[in-house]
């Protein structure tokens, strides 16, 4: 499951999400659902354990930070990639980043397999 999280008003949104998109229309992402996640203030971005405007979750894992989200931070989000920073994130970072979040939960063993 792919989750956008952001909050109008934030310049980087609206092309990380445009990018996020073109990723999934293209078949570069095997999700077919994106949930698109307003978050319009302090005490949601508290709820929601929003990390800044953009963010996108792969089955509740930052694809950033590569962590379930702690805290909350309700600001426009900037990311340093290769040195770089930027609010924006590329497909190819994008596409990347949840391929290895994807390998990464293959690999881990089923619970649910575990208690046979």
């Amino acid at each position: 499951m792919i989750t956008f999280l952001y909050f109008n008003g934030c310049p980087n949104s609206q092309q990380t999400l445009r990018n996020l998109k073109a990723l999934q229309e293209s078949g570069d992402l095997f999700e077919n659902e994106i949930e698109e996640i307003e978050v319009p203030d302090l005490e949601s971005a508290e709820k929601t354990h929003f990390q800044g405007s953009p963010t996108i979750l792969y089955n509740g894992i930052d694809i950033y930070s590569k962590k379930k989200p702690e805290g909350s931070h309700y600001t426009c989000r900037v990311y340093s990639i290769n040195g770089e920073r930027t609010g924006v994130l590329s497909k190819d970072y994008i596409k990347k980043a949840i391929y290895e979040l994807q390998q990464q939960q293959d690999a881990e063993p089923d619970s649910a397999g575990l208690s046979e």
